[in-house]
């Protein structure tokens, strides 16, 4: 087979075969072709896009194109979340542990942040010792032992992906929805999973901002996710606003833990989206078949201190202090400065705008915008007021923080234009938009 006659067959506007993608995924994990080939051929795919089973048959070969996690001798029910990403969205931190309290197994790989996303494993790394690098044989024995495990991606899994992912990028093909879907599934396929919950964020601090664009990636994931034999379902949900109050990873850590500690009150959007994602993944994956009896169970897992002693022992087993579960003023990573944003006047905060604050927590330091960035794992944002609450003149609506005055006062400067104060108290917003099955 020739990469040429692949290319022009798709450039054609013909259906391709799992043979011709397997050579792909293959020929784009070995090296065996040259990138100008590889990138001729996305343009291709672009210009006239797979249909769902091309998207499936692309996916199952980019899995395959390296090493798969087998956990078939687990017996339990093996369930993941995927989210798209946001400002604040730290859900997963809290969700794995909370429903593997339930006797469901949940192998959670994540990814780093980019740009104004935070990224899951760079919020693991703000807990002192904490290894994001498991090797695949630790993977299943912590699973085996506690049933959950946060865990990176390694070079071995997918590697045609990180190919083909590194090309789009550079040749304008991002923005193709089979290539999205194939990219986001081939890793949660190689990752040996039964079900899987999408969560596809909508809004200024999502990938897609339209609302149209978010629900049509939702139904391509889900499509393909169930072509390839796994049960899935998407959630759509809001990204306008950050979600919780902590932005910034060891901020979103104690955020985390004051939640599974039954602090909900401290952030009710994070801990609704937390018991709602949680609640699907158990319907999903065939643990409960009531929705209300999901959402019950899990807080009674946060109420009767279950999903704190599963956190408190993910630390232990991924190289952590267990106490940090406990006590995390005294373990987490703490920026050196911190500014005080005051309320100029009387009123309601009415919005404040996710990209823009998460922009501002880059500036900070919380975030990178190249991959060989540094991240200060203390610099963030604390979100004192969100929208909807009411405010005096000179309340404190976020704290923010920083190791060097320059990123401090410019964090501070961007963040100023997130944040709007009305007169009139806001509509609440709706979290959970529509859900895809």
């Amino acid at each position: 087979m020739r990469m040429l006659d692949v290319i022009i067959k798709k450039r054609n506007g013909q259906t391709l075969n799992a043979e011709e993608f397997n050579f792909v995924a293959q020929a784009a994990a070995k090296g065996t072709v040259p990138d100008y080939q590889l990138s001729a051929f996305l343009m291709a795919c672009f210009l006239n896009p797979l249909n769902d089973k091309e998207t499936a048959m692309l996916t199952k070969a980019m899995a395959h194109s390296g090493d798969r996690l087998d956990f078939k001798k687990i017996k339990l029910p093996k369930v993941d979340k995927h989210s798209t990403g946001g400002v604040g969205d730290g859900i997963s931190l809290a969700l794995a542990p909370l429903v593997a309290c339930a006797g469901v197994a949940v192998p959670m790989m994540s990814g780093r942040g980019l740009g104004h996303t935070g990224g899951t494993l760079d919020k693991l790394e703000a807990m002192k010792g904490f290894q994001v690098r498991v090797p695949n044989h630790l993977i299943y024995k912590q699973i085996q032992k506690l049933g959950m495990c946060m865990f990176g991606q390694t070079k071995d899994l997918a590697p045609a992906d990180r190919k083909l992912y590194s090309l789009r990028d550079a040749t304008g093909t991002v923005e193709s929805r089979p290539l999205i879907v194939a990219s986001i599934l081939s890793k949660k396929y190689a990752e040996g999973v039964d079900s899987l919950l999408m969560d596809v964020k909508y809004g200024s601090g999502a990938f897609m901002q339209k609302k149209e664009d978010s629900k049509k990636l939702a139904k391509a994931l889900v499509a393909t996710a169930k072509l390839l034999g796994l049960n899935c379902r998407a959630l759509i949900t809001y990204m306008d606003q950050p979600l919780g109050r902590a932005i910034g990873n060891a901020n979103e850590i104690y955020q985390t833990i004051e939640i599974l500690k039954g602090n909900q009150h401290l952030a009710p959007d994070f801990y609704e989206l937390l018991i709602e994602e949680g609640a699907h993944m158990l319907v999903i994956s065939g643990r409960e078949k009531n929705l209300d009896k999901a959402r019950a169970l899990l807080e009674g897992y946060i109420a009767d201190g279950s999903a704190l002693e599963k956190f408190r022992q993910m630390l232990k087993w991924q190289g952590s202090d267990p106490d940090i579960a406990d006590h995390p003023e005294k373990h987490l990573h703490k920026a050196k400065l911190k500014l005080e944003f005051k309320a100029e006047k009387k009123g309601y905060v009415s919005f404040i705008d996710a990209k823009t604050a998460g922009v501002a927590g880059v500036l900070l330091g919380a975030g990178r915008n190249t991959m060989e960035d540094e991240i200060d794992y203390g610099a963030g944002i604390w979100l004192s007021k969100k929208a909807g609450e009411a405010v005096q003149k000179g309340d404190v609506i976020a704290t923010l923080y920083a190791s060097d005055k320059k990123r401090l006062q410019a964090g501070a400067e961007l963040f100023a234009k997130a944040v709007k104060i009305s007169a009139a108290k806001p509509k609440p917003y709706k979290l959970i938009e529509e859900i895809i099955k």
